[in-house]
């Protein structure tokens, strides 16, 4: 490739984040160092695959040459290595962008975890994508030369940085469609000047890599290799997918979901099939091992690649799986869909339904068996989507059933959040007689192991669900019932037990009623209209008081979360429950001179207790510390 320079030639800063990624990669991923050239050439079969897709609508931008191909050569004299694409290219702009800033979401969140420890940050590294700037491990100094498809031959860019704070571009005559990169190695990277040790690596990791990547063969002449004039590809150049089970091995697959998926690591399980009938197509989708760092953006586009006869269509197309499993990558083969056609086709498409029900029934099923067959692995599963997994409850109705029961959650049962339950293994606990699923919400889980809604439960050892998650809530006004056992929050409406309760115990608890009720009554006025409602209760053994909300009123955790987030929350006053057996509550029965301070504070109280707010602190911790002194 020849070019002239222009006098255009600037040097810009790279963004702080890059800076800083730069010099952790070059020492975390030294180990791991031939994973750049991985990286790179995934990066220009993705750039090969984006022409392929817009020449689908704008045939001139092949310009005549639409075999599209990898090349990957080398020079031990200058000591350079350079991988070439004949792709879509880039412009100044997009160079600038892809090539100097990283616009990645949850980029703040991923420095943060970064400790200093290598081997930790190595692993976070490769968590966040390595991309491009792992050229980087084994040169210290890289040029690239691109021009987009369809732009004049004079609106080539170079782009050359030394891996340090700045980097220069500049604008380039006579450059051929698509990317070069050029690395200048570093000094004891000379193994890499090698054809065979070259080849082993592209075998290794890129064999699947659909684009044919082309070498130049090499001979033995007088005792010396020397590059010959006739190329040879090196790769087998086929789509992965296409090919039987049979025939590719776990450590194949593995490498296949690292190309597609952008991965550092290997994913935690796959499926592969073909499937014929009224639709015929192929799939291969895979569980990643660890959430991206964009998981929690659900306007983010998701990670299935969509092929039409192995032709591809379009990258992340989010129709092909439900937004709860934007977490799955992979590929879709289609036999049957159009060549031109677009997302808006696709919104439309009765073929593209039916693909994503296949696919979403056998993301289910991959998960249900791994549930079932491998405890360990789903639990790693579940510690990284399974906030997004609980989504799908309220999104997916058809499949409603099946998402619950991937469902896992904390639990009085367990003493830890990580140990977590399903709701088949809570029903497999129930206590004899025992007709409901109990649950609490709370902002945390110490909040939902503490709640004082929960005293009576451990009394009777029955066990409750600690949910603490966000998605709780909302998930759970879905999901009213598991297998015929309905949900009940134990902080909602009044307490029964049911069977699990006898005849003396209902007997006592009314003859209670009676015999509190101008306390509950005094209780309710005192506190004018901050509750609705004062009773006597036997869900508490230890605490005064609580705050329940009515059967058909929001919660208050459920309030809270909507406050937070800046949303409006429906008006609605709790009903306060007292405990007939605490000290405090007797106290208050025979108290006269400061009962609306005891009364207050008896509110107060419970509202700390299941994570409110005081509205007014200062006047609390005034009458707490009068009634101190009072005792005193």
């Amino acid at each position: 490739m020849t070019e002239s320079a222009t006098a255009n030639r600037e040097t810009l800063g790279f963004q702080a984040e890059v800076k800083q990624l730069l010099q952790l990669m070059i020492h975390s991923l030294y180990s791991n160092r031939e994973i750049f050239l991985r990286e790179l050439v995934s990066n220009a079969s993705d750039a090969c695959d984006k022409l392929r897709f817009e020449g689908l609508h704008n045939a001139a931008l092949f310009e005549n040459e639409s075999d599209l191909q990898i090349r990957i050569g080398y020079d031990k004299t200058a000591r350079t290595l350079t991988i070439a694409d004949n792709g879509i290219g880039m412009n100044r702009d997009e160079v600038i962008n892809n090539l100097g800033t990283i616009a990645k979401s949850g980029t703040r969140e991923f420095f943060s975890k970064l400790s200093g420890d290598q081997q930790k940050d190595a692993n976070l590294i490769g968590q966040f994508g390595v991309g491009f700037y792992s050229a980087f491990i084994v040169a210290d100094k890289v040029v690239v030369t691109t021009r987009r498809a369809g732009e004049k031959a004079d609106q080539g860019v170079r782009w050359e940085s030394d891996g340090g704070g700045e980097f220069s571009i500049e604008m380039v005559d006579m450059a051929a469609r698509g990317t070069e990169i050029t690395l200048h190695l570093r000094e004891g990277q000379d193994d890499l000047l090698d054809g065979h040790r070259l080849r082993g690596i592209i075998r290794k990791y890129s064999n699947h890599v659909v684009q044919p990547i082309v070498m130049f063969k090499e001979e033995w002449k007088d005792g010396k290799q020397e590059i010959t004039a006739e190329e040879e590809t090196v790769n087998q150049a086929s789509a992965l997918w296409t090919r039987s089970k049979n025939e590719i091995t776990d450590e194949q697959y593995k490498e296949f979901y690292k190309h597609v998926g952008h991965d550092f690591e290997d994913p935690l399980a796959w499926s592969h099939a073909r499937v014929e009938g009224r639709q015929e197509y192929t799939q291969l989708l895979y569980v990643p091992a660890h959430a991206p760092f964009d998981l929690w953006d659900r306007n983010a586009r998701h990670g299935i690649k969509l092929y039409v006869r192995r032709v591809f269509i379009m990258d992340d197309a989010e129709q092909l799986m439900p937004i709860y499993l934007r977490f799955v990558r992979g590929v879709v083969d289609s036999a049957d869909l159009p060549l031109n056609v677009s997302r808006e086709i696709l919104q439309e498409s009765k073929d593209i339904e039916a693909i994503r029900k296949g696919c979403t029934g056998k993301v289910l099923g991959l998960l249900s068996d791994m549930a079932e067959n491998d405890k360990e692995k789903y639990a790693q599963f579940w510690e990284a989507f399974g906030k997004v997994l609980k989504e799908g409850v309220g999104e997916d109705f058809a499949n409603k059933d099946k998402i619950a029961g991937l469902l896992r959650f904390a639990s009085t049962h367990a003493d830890t959040p990580e140990e977590t339950v399903s709701l088949k293994d809570y029903i497999g606990r129930m206590k004899e007689g025992q007709e409901k699923i109990y649950y609490v919400t709370a902002e945390t889980f110490n909040a939902a192991k503490n709640s004082p809604h929960l005293e009576v439960f451990r009394k009777k050892g029955i066990e409750v669900l600690l949910l603490s998650d966000r998605v709780d809530e909302w998930a759970l006004s879905y999901l009213t019932e598991f297998d015929g056992k309905p949900l009940a929050s134990v902080a909602k409406g009044g307490l029964d037990l049911g069977k699990l309760e006898d005849e003396a115990e209902k007997q006592a608890q009314e003859k209670e009623a009676d015999e509190f009720k101008p306390l509950t009554d005094k209780i309710k006025a005192s506190l004018d209209g901050r509750v609705k409602e004062v009773r006597v209760t036997h869900r508490l053994t230890d605490s005064p008081a609580c705050l329940v909300a009515d059967e058909h009123d929001m919660s208050g955790n459920l309030a809270r979360l909507l406050k937070a987030a800046g949303q409006k929350a429906p008006v609605s006053q709790p009903i306060l429950e007292i405990n007939p057996q605490h000290p405090v509550v007797l106290r208050l029965k025979s108290e006269e001179q400061k009962f609306d301070d005891w009364a207050a504070v008896l509110f107060d109280q419970a509202l700390l207790a299941e994570g409110g707010q005081l509205d007014d602190p200062a006047t609390f911790v005034k009458r707490v510390n009068q009634l101190m002194m009072a005792l005193g």
